[in-house]
């Protein structure tokens, strides 16, 4: 019977290491990968979870990605660093570059990386929860494969390219941002096209840039920016800041993870990690950031609003109960998941069909 299935995150971030070591990584990287698509599945972002699987796979054994880079880091200023990705998958250059941010950081209060020659580097909130675990306040910029319009034209230019940011918290949670330059995710439309949905109006045009709810047209035509110019404008940005200036592709150059296998992506990157202390002691940026925090959550609410919310707390919250009940896949993402299992040989994990905690 077809029905989704529920598997404890340890569980599940083994077998996907499993198949990553199978297409030739080393168990190092194996396991970075393996848990970053967990963290994504465990924080409500399924799109850039485990889904996404057998299209890096894919690109492995196509030869479009490197299961062993020679991944390089080369500082080119006094806290401006390079990494040199050399095809790798991008999590594996993304997380080196944003621990170099954090080390430059230290002695002069802000570090800036750029990464070139990189690939899809997952969900941007991994590298902002990277560096609030190191104390830091940071930036993430990516580019990505053509996804939306330049504002007024019809066929793709820009990506998707989300930016993230993170800020720690005091006493409170840290405010974790991750967002796409997009009116929804790309990997949310291909999620629908996977189970067959429609998508809400407003959301993509099709390959002759009509308006379409097909999730199978959306995805193989064009997103649309979240806020009209503004979200192109900010695509823009994304563009010139992780792909113009780290020498990474730009301008429609990115190749397509899903359609295009004629070479690696070079997709670019741009990690800024800054001191919460440079101005005020960290004993006072902890006391204001918790201030802040205290007014939000004390502000009058709009009707039918229970509860105001900073970014980064829906997918804490997710994570708290996702920890406690395991991790849902659907049908259609476990079949695709089986199919690689029964390829590389790697036993299927177990799951129930309720969730876990139900079962204890």
């Amino acid at each position: 019977m077809n029905t989704t299935r529920y598997f404890a995150p340890e569980a599940l971030a083994g077998f996907a290491a499993a198949l990553f070591a199978g297409a030739g990584l080393s168990p190092d990287h194996a396991g970075t990968i393996g848990a970053d698509l967990v963290r994504a599945n465990l924080r409500g972002i399924d799109s850039h979870g485990v889904a996404r699987i057998p299209m890096y796979l894919d690109r492995l054994r196509r030869g479009l990605v490197n299961a062993r880079p020679d991944v390089r880091v080369s500082n080119v200023a006094g806290a401006v660093s390079l990494v040199d990705g050399d095809d790798a998958m991008g999590f594996i250059p993304a997380h080196l570059a944003m621990d170099e941010a954090v080390r430059l950081a230290g002695p002069s209060g802000i570090g800036l990386v750029g990464v070139r020659r990189s690939t899809h580097f997952g969900m941007g909130a991994l590298y902002a929860l990277q560096a609030i675990e190191a104390g830091m306040v940071s930036l993430i910029f990516t580019n990505s494969s053509p996804a939306i319009a330049m504002w007024g034209g019809r066929t793709p230019f820009l990506g998707a390219s989300p930016m993230a940011a993170g800020v720690p918290g005091g006493r409170h949670p840290p405010f974790v941002m991750d967002m796409s330059m997009t009116v929804i995710a790309r990997g949310k439309i291909r999620l629908a096209a996977q189970r067959g949905e429609r998508i809400p109006e407003g959301l993509a045009l099709d390959r002759d840039g009509v308006p379409t709810t097909d999730a199978q047209a959306a995805f193989e035509g064009v997103c649309l920016p979240f806020g009209g110019v503004k979200g192109s404008v900010l695509g823009t940005l994304m563009d010139l800041m992780a792909g113009v200036l780290t020498g990474a592709n730009f301008g429609g150059e990115v190749k397509s993870l899903y359609f295009d296998h004629s070479e690696p992506q070079n997709v670019g990157h741009t990690f800024i990690a800054i001191r919460p202390d440079l101005f005020l002691s960290l004993t006072d940026f902890e006391a204001r950031i918790d201030a802040f925090y205290e007014r939000i959550k004390t502000l009058p609410r709009a009707a039918g609003t229970d509860e105001i919310l900073l970014p980064g707390e829906p997918e804490s919250r997710t994570e708290a109960a996702r920890r406690r009940t395991g991790i849902p896949v659907g049908p259609e993402v476990a079949g695709e998941l089986r199919a690689e299992a029964e390829r590389a040989g790697v036993p299927w994990p177990e799951g129930a069909a309720e969730p876990l905690d139900a079962l204890a």
